[in-house]
């Protein structure tokens, strides 16, 4: 019991020092491990604040595996806009929630081991949507999830955000 109650006040005066997220022409950097079908993606992107409550950016991401001897490899690029529903739901200030859509290329290249030979998707563009949240701990630095559909980091990705000046 007295763990939880510590736990409780350190969590309490964390989030007395937390920022509302995003301020109109201010950016934040993200980071961090994705989820898909074939691997996991590491990320990184950037979300420019156009109008309050509006964010747009852009992500990279990369994955690679390796099975039944063809190695594949996913470069994803991808641009988002985002809708961050803490006013109009009067969220406080230490979470950050949002929807969106995307719009994603990826390169997808397979090798196969036995012949050597490499094949790309001949489909490399996508369009997906995304709802995710933030827990700012204090005014730079916050955790992220989100989950996700249309790219190669489909299902979800869990990181860390940072706020520049």
């Amino acid at each position: 019991m007295k763990r939880l109650i510590n736990l409780s006040v350190l969590l309490l005066t964390i989030s007395s020092f937390a920022q509302a997220p995003l301020e109109k022409g201010k950016i934040q950097l993200n980071a961090g491990f994705g989820t898909s079908n074939w691997s996991t993606p590491i990320y990184f992107g950037a979300d420019y604040m156009i109008s309050n409550p509006i964010t747009v950016g852009l992500e990279a991401s990369y994955q690679s595996y390796t099975t039944y001897g063809i190695k594949s490899t996913i470069i994803g690029l991808q641009a988002n806009g985002n809708y961050h529903f803490n006013e109009l739901l009067e969220i406080s200030n230490e979470w950050d929630a949002y929807a969106g859509l995307n719009l994603n290329y990826y390169n997808w290249k397979f090798k196969d081991s036995d012949t050597n030979t490499y094949l790309v998707d001949d489909e490399p563009f996508g369009v997906g949507v995304q709802i995710g949240g933030r827990y700012f701990f204090n005014e730079k630095f916050a955790v992220n999830l989100e989950l996700r559909s249309g790219n190669v980091t489909t299902g979800g990705k869990i990181g860390i955000t940072y706020l520049l000046n």
